[in-house]
């Protein structure tokens, strides 16, 4: 525990006034006409019903027929009305609220400016006030009227916002809450004559609304990232946390330092992760006049490439692995990137190797050992020649099995996911909204498979929506129920909701997942709506289970969600979602006190809205980069790259397949899966394990390969003479920590890569550690 200390009176004063202040819940779209609003309302209508006094001012509408809906139960208090350039605007009556002292005020575009002569020039002030006198407030903004995000998105997308609040408002808000929408859906509304006719033409463009959606993703999730982080601090938890990816780059002043800093910054952009640099140097030795010029070399391409920089003196050279590792666990960084060890394999065991002693010392961190090929190829990475914007394919006539793609393409049906960071988030509640609003526009909707979890928001949320029957499949003498798929299809209507995507059918149904049954509506022309949890998607199953210590059993292939025509997240706060859960709203009462003390922990719940906001955040820029390669925030990957992943059948695995996927899907590389068996010819047991592994593969659009040979020096040889075969550019393989004895006699498939396959990168996968390393017992 830190040592008491005495507060000052003002402290004290500070602490007593935050006691009585008011709390601050901002509401973020990515655009105006996304629902916030609409959100604000429906939230206060619900506190007014648990019975706090709620109203609301300076509310605009917009004359949208459902937010009006959303306002008519709410008390509304009088806005003071002026004109700006032929503009009707609103300002609070601060004294009116001040003396109708409601315990909470709705007021939307948190960005205004007040008229001149105003107690204060902005609406941000007199929210503060209000929040003063201990009137607690929901307001709403849009992401482009941030002023630290503002001249990234006007240079993106050409918007500027005529008023904006400092970005750092967000950090006073007790709650953030996010309202995703994906572009086809603003895109309708505007085409619909929803939004009106006063929307920048710059919000019609398909691009810029991916942008837009993308940055709000990325803020959010930023700012989880801090509250989990604070979280963490608070239970005295240490090491990586969070979805976010840590790069750190250890540099030596010498000529290849500035490749490796290069190296992490394409890294670290292309996983959205913060990066790092760090050099050691012996404290009593000074630095040649080659190494002053490397050093500030490296210390201005890291200032261009918005890293952070450090020098650490080093007291011996044999001490730089713990003080590097120790460095790394102490900044909670996910990966080190460093350069491979030149010295043979007696030369390592005399005198010690670098890369092999951090391997030794790392846990829960992955080792990245770049490779050196800049005197074999000149540039360290290969610029890509992209298709021209706007060049078309050169005609050609077209042959039949082209013809009958694109006549399937035409037929194939839409495909909508809402997904959330957990039960409760209000998924279905979304999805049936969305049915009732598409049949009273006259479009053919049937609810094809709904759980509702006795949840009488939801049950009521159905409406005038068709339910059909469910199918009766006999089990052990039992009669179960799924989901009817051929007589959906039979009935055959334009839109169909499934429930819980992730479900996994009863034995003896036709399919062995929901996600096959919900392809077999869309290959019929049917278009589907459906929801599913973050923590249901395949390559996630590891980073959940680290977050959580949940293993998740029912999984969707990440191909599934990719195929979707829209993704959008339902965000709630964890607050919020506890709220929920007490209140009985997502289990039964009985259920609620296990629930929040396992995956309903306040820890689990931020965790994974980080995950889930950045997952959708990465969704958005791989489908921003595919329409349009400019609109990507991340630019495109510029190197072709081949991932090669070493498996053997040990529980960890499948654990290296989806890091695999997870890297070659981000970096649009074609990977290989390869198992190598050594010996006497396979167990029944050891062909049943290599058949999940390639059935894991390819759920995840990977190849496997098996290979057979006799002696483990052949095994390795194997291994490297396949890798050379496809070209391999980035090898992933898990690191097995053998004693010294076993390691002078027995040569491990990692450590004669580490020595044989220096000619390309490596990424050694940690194996996880549910307890976290003590900083003080890294050595």
């Amino acid at each position: 525990m830190a040592p008491y200390k005495r507060k000052t009176p003002e402290e004290i004063l500070d602490s007593i006034s935050r006691l009585h202040a008011g709390r601050l819940k901002i509401i973020i779209g990515s655009v105006s006409g996304s629902g916030k609003t609409y959100q604000m309302l429906h939230e206060g209508k619900l506190l007014k019903q648990q019975g706090i006094d709620v109203v609301i001012s300076a509310v605009s509408t917009m004359q949208r027929a459902d937010t009006i809906e959303q306002s008519l139960d709410l008390e509304r208090v009088p806005s003071i009305r002026w004109q700006k350039d032929g503009k009707e605007q609103k300002d609070l009556p601060l004294t009116a609220l001040i003396e109708r002292n409601p315990e909470v005020v709705l007021v939307d575009g948190l960005a205004h400016r007040n008229r001149s002569g105003a107690r204060f020039p902005t609406r941000l002030e007199d929210i503060r006030y209000l929040m003063e006198q201990g009137i607690s407030i929901i307001t709403t903004i849009n992401v482009y009227e941030l002023a630290g995000v503002a001249m990234i998105i006007y240079e993106k997308t050409g918007l500027r916002a005529e008023e904006t609040v400092p970005l750092h408002t967000l950090e006073l808000a007790d709650e953030v809450r996010l309202i995703d929408v994906s572009p086809e859906t603003i895109l309708n509304r505007i085409s619909e004559g929803i939004l009106g006719d006063q929307l920048h033409p710059a919000l019609s463009h398909h691009g810029n609304l991916g942008v837009l959606r993308e940055i709000s993703l990325r803020l959010v999730a930023e700012g989880v990232n801090d509250s989990l982080e604070k979280y963490r601090a608070e239970q005295g938890l240490i090491g990586p946390s969070g979805a976010t990816e840590r790069i750190l780059v250890s540099a030596q002043y010498h000529w290849n330092g500035s490749l490796y800093v290069r190296r992490g910054q394409q890294i670290a952009k292309r996983l959205n992760g913060d990066l790092q640099v760090v050099t050691f140097i012996v404290s009593n030795q000074k630095l040649t006049k080659d190494q002053q010029v490397f050093r500030r070399s490296i210390q201005k391409l890291v200032k261009k490439v918005d890293a952070r920089f450090e020098e650490i003196l080093l007291p011996h050279r044999r001490k730089l692995p713990s003080m590097l590792v120790r460095y790394a666990t102490q900044n909670k960084v996910t990966r080190i990137i460093m350069g491979h060890s030149n010295k043979n394999r007696w030369q390592e065991f005399w005198q010690g190797s670098i890369g092999n002693r951090v391997l030794g010392r790392t846990r829960n961190i992955d080792v990245f050992l770049m490779a050196d090929r800049a005197e074999q190829e000149g540039e360290r990475i290969l610029p890509v020649k992209a298709k021209p914007k706007g060049a078309e394919e050169s005609f050609h006539r077209l042959s039949s099995t082209e013809i009958k793609q694109r006549i399937e393409t035409i037929r194939r049906g839409t495909f909508k996911v809402y997904i959330g960071a957990a039960p409760g988030v209000g998924k279905t509640y979304k999805m049936l909204q969305e049915g009732n609003i598409l049949l009273k526009k006259g479009i053919d909707v049937v609810i094809g498979l709904l759980e509702t979890h006795g949840r009488k928001e939801t049950i009521r949320q159905v409406g005038e929506l068709s339910v059909l029957p469910r199918a009766r499949i006999s089990y052990q003498s039992t009669g179960l129920e799924e989901m009817d798929t051929d007589a959906i299809i039979e009935r055959h209507p334009e839109v169909v909701l499934v429930d819980e995507l992730a479900h996994t059918n009863v034995p003896g149904s036709r399919t062995k997942k929901r996600f096959e049954d919900v392809l077999r509506l869309l290959d019929s022309g049917i278009s589907v709506i459906t929801t599913v949890n973050v923590q249901h998607l395949e390559s996630l199953n590891d980073s959940v289970e680290q977050l959580t210590g949940v293993r998740v059993r029912e999984t969707v292939p990440d191909a599934v969600l990719q195929m979707a025509d829209e993704v959008e997240l339902i965000d709630v706060t964890p607050t919020m979602l506890q709220e929920r859960m007490r209140a009985g709203k997502i289990y039964a009462l009985e259920k609620v006190n296990q629930a929040l003390a396992s995956f309903f922990k306040i820890g689990n719940l931020i965790a994974l809205r980080e995950l889930a906001l950045r997952e959708l955040a990465d969704d958005v820029d791989e489908r921003l980069e595919a329409w349009d390669r400019d609109g990507s925030l991340r630019g495109s990957w510029g190197r072709r790259e081949v991932i090669f992943v070493c498996v053997d059948l040990g529980p960890r695995s499948e654990r290296l397949i989806r890091r695999g996927f997870r890297i070659a899907y981000r970096l649009k590389a074609e990977w290989f899966v390869h198992y190598v068996h050594c010996g006497a010819q396979k167990t029944q047991q050891e062909q049943k394990r290599l058949d999940a592994l390639r059935h894991l593969t390819e759920r995840l659009g990977g190849r496997m390969e098996a290979a057979e040979t006799n002696g483990r020096r052949r095994v390795h040889r194997g291994l490297l003479t396949r890798m050379n075969e496809v070209q391999t550019t980035q090898l992933i393989v898990g690191y097995s920590r053998k004693p010294l004895w076993y390691r002078l006699f027995k040569e491990s498939a990692v450590h004669y890569l580490l020595r044989n396959a220096r000619h390309m990168d490596m990424l050694i996968v940690a194996d996880f550690d549910p307890d976290m390393v003590d900083v003080d017992k890294v050595q």
